[in-house]
C-alpha cells in the first residue's frame, strides 16, 4: 500500500559503533511540502537526509520515500530524487557542460529536453559563457549552482538539499527560493538543511529541529513560538532556547577578555 507521504521514518536508528548519530526517529514529511530540518552540528542531520537517499543504512526501523522502500529499492529512490549536498563533490576534470550533458544522461533526460532545461538553468543562474570552462576553474559559487543545476535537471518529486543557498550571490539564491515554492506548487516536496535560519523562516511550511539524534520540536513557525514560549520571536531565538544555548553573552564576554 502506497503512503500518503512523501517521506516516512519509523522508528529509525543510526549507530555508528558506540555512536548513536540517530536515535528512534519518527517524522513524516508532506507531499509538497518545503521542510527545514535544523540543528546544531553533529546532531544528526546529514546522516538522516543520507539514509532517506540510501547512502547510508540504519541500523534499525524502516524509511519510505515518495512510496518506495529505501532499504529495497534505493536506486528507484535515486531516479526521484534530486540531491545537493553540503560540499559538492563534482567532476572537477570536466567542464560545466560536459558534467550537466553527463548527469541528465544518467536520469535518461530525453536529448532535446535535457538541451533546452540546461539552457535554461545555464541563463538563469548566470552560467551563461562559463559552461565550456573547467568546473576546476570555478569558484564555490559556480559549483553551487553546477550542483543545482543537477539536482533540478530531471524533474524530480522530492528534492533534498544540504545548505542550497550557501555560497551564493543574492541574485541566485532569491532565483532559487522562488523556484522553490513554484516547484512546491507542482507537488514537489523539498527538505532543507540549512544553518541560515532566516532562510528555513521565510521559506518553509513546517520545521524540525534536531538535537542530539532526536526530533526536539516540529511544527510552523507558531507552533514552535508556542513550544518554546517565545510568541514573538523570530527563528533564531526559539532555536538558541530550544538547544539550550540561549544565552551567549557569557560565551561573547569570554573571548573578548
Amino acid at each position: 500500500m502506497s503512503s500518503p507521504y512523501a517521506v516516512e521514518l519509523k522508528e529509525v536508528t543510526k549507530r555508528y559503533n558506540e555512536i548513536v548519530a540517530v536515535n528512534n526517529m519518527n517524522l513524516t514529511i508532506n507531499t509538497g511540502e518545503i521542510f527545514a530540518l535544523l540543528g546544531p552540528n553533529g546532531s544528526g542531520k546529514s546522516t538522516t537526509l543520507k539514509m532517506l537517499l540510501g547512502l547510508v543504512q540504519p541500523t534499525a526501523g524502516s524509511i519510505n520515500v515518495l512510496g518506495i522502500d529505501v532499504q529495497k529499492d534505493p536506486v528507484a529512490v535515486k531516479r526521484q530524487v534530486g540531491y545537493v549536498p553540503e560540499s559538492p563533490n563534482i567532476y572537477e576534470f570536466l567542464t560545466g557542460i560536459e558534467y550537466l550533458d553527463f548527469i541528465a544522461d544518467i536520469y535518461g533526460v530525453p536529448p532535446a529536453e535535457k538541451q533546452q532545461r540546461i539552457t535554461e538553468y545555464l541563463k538563469a543562474l548566470q552560467l551563461e559563457g562559463r559552461e565550456g570552462d573547467m568546473i576546476n576553474s570555478y569558484s564555490d559559487g559556480m559549483k553551487k549552482k553546477i550542483s543545482l543545476i543537477s539536482a533540478f535537471l530531471h524533474k524530480p518529486k522530492l528534492l533534498i538539499l544540504d545548505e542550497p543557498i550557501n555560497a551564493l550571490d543574492p541574485r541566485s539564491a532569491k532565483i532559487v527560493k522562488d523556484l522553490l515554492q513554484e516547484l512546491k506548487m507542482q507537488g514537489v516536496t523539498t527538505i532543507l538543511s540549512t544553518h541560515v535560519l532566516e532562510i528555513a523562516e521565510a521559506l518553509c511550511d513546517r520545521i524540525g529541529i534536531m538535537y542530539q539524534g532526536s526530533i526536539l520540536a516540529l511544527g510552523t513557525m507558531n507552533e514552535l513560538r508556542s513550544r518554546a514560549s517565545l510568541p514573538n520571536s523570530g527563528l533564531e531565538d526559539i532555536f538558541l532556547k530550544l538547544t539550550g544555548t540561549g544565552d551567549l553573552r557569557a560565551v561573547v564576554e569570554e573571548l573578548l577578555r
